[in-house]
């Protein structure tokens, strides 16, 4: 049987994009299963979270925001390092870009390999690529929590650090008083997950117990539709969950018995598919995400860097 087209690469249609006003001055872009960022008004500047892949894809955001508001961007904040989140970061000039201190060591270590990696498996995404000028790094980094006054009676924004998940360094932002949170890439409502670079158990346990203990009211994950209300924030956490447990469970069971990364693939897939198989970038998705998982559970703990040529491998042994 021939293999699948290589990751997203045959996925070249254009999504509808829409910017949704989520509370006065709080704004959240959807675009059918493709990155979600985000956007906080404060008193004089504004907060605006996740870059996008390119400036030119950036600026096509800015450009729908500024139908809303003319405010400086003074902080963008980057939920983790991947390359689709981060590179179209020279678009805002913003004057402090923050991010998690193991997001910045995530960039030095394998910033280049991602952006090749992720270019190749995502190329619609990627608008206008020699716009790109360099690897972004954040100028402000911190542990646990950075807290942003948005100036007035507009209150605060809590930069919070859960655990590790979707990589060792994804943070959130809460906003108490509207109860928002933008939780990046450790929540999907009704998109595949991407877990190339996770840490499942944490992720799958503490992790998200931490994200889920904010109380959350409205929840813009990393892509899918914005979770409005109580009930469906806590659907798109559990869903989140249930896909990394399943992954667990299956991924653990096969590797117990002796079988290979190939039949931990296919049982993996054959559990998922029912339920999240018809998600945005599920088939993208899976190989890495079973890849990385067989490592953990074999005790390598951080992960293993993708590059171009590695992807490639493990497509062609799984995805045949």
């Amino acid at each position: 049987m021939a293999s699948k087209p290589f990751a997203s690469s045959a996925d070249i249609s254009a999504k509808q994009q829409t910017l949704e006003v989520l509370a006065e001055g709080v704004y959240a872009l959807t675009a059918e299963g493709d990155p979600n960022v985000g956007a906080i008004e404060g008193e004089d500047f504004l907060v605006c979270f996740e870059a996008l892949a390119t400036p030119t894809a950036a600026r096509d955001w800015l450009a729908e925001l500024r139908k809303h508001t003319d405010k400086p961007v003074k902080y963008l904040i980057l939920s983790h390092y991947h390359a689709v989140r981060v590179l179209g970061a020279s678009a805002f000039d913003a004057e402090v870009i923050v991010a998690h201190e193991n997001t910045r060591r995530l960039i030095a270590e394998r910033g280049k390999q991602d952006w090749a990696s992720e270019f190749g498996r995502m190329p619609r995404l990627f608008k206008d690529p020699e716009s790109i000028p360099g690897l972004t790094w954040p100028t402000v980094t911190f542990t646990d929590r950075f807290t942003i006054d948005l100036g007035g009676e507009r209150g605060d924004l809590v930069l919070q650090y859960c655990g590790r998940g979707h990589t060792a360094g994804d943070i959130v932002a809460w906003l108490p008083s509207q109860k928002i949170l933008f939780a990046g890439d450790l929540v999907e409502a009704q998109a595949a997950l991407y877990t190339g670079d996770a840490f499942h158990r944490d992720w799958a346990a503490a992790t998200l117990d931490n994200v889920a203990s904010f109380g959350a009211e409205q929840l813009v994950g990393g892509r899918g539709a914005v979770a409005r209300g109580a009930e469906a924030v806590s659907a798109a956490i559990e869903q989140t969950r249930g896909f990394l447990t399943t992954m667990i469970e299956h991924v653990e069971t096969v590797q117990k018995r002796g079988g290979t990364l190939k039949e931990a693939f296919e049982a993996t897939h054959t559990a998922l598919a029912p339920k999240f198989g018809h998600w945005p970038i599920f088939e993208h998705c899976l190989p890495f995400d079973v890849a990385r998982l067989w490592d953990e559970l074999s005790g390598t703990d951080w992960p293993l860097i993708w590059t171009a040529e590695r992807d490639r491998q493990v497509w062609d042994l799984l995805q045949s």
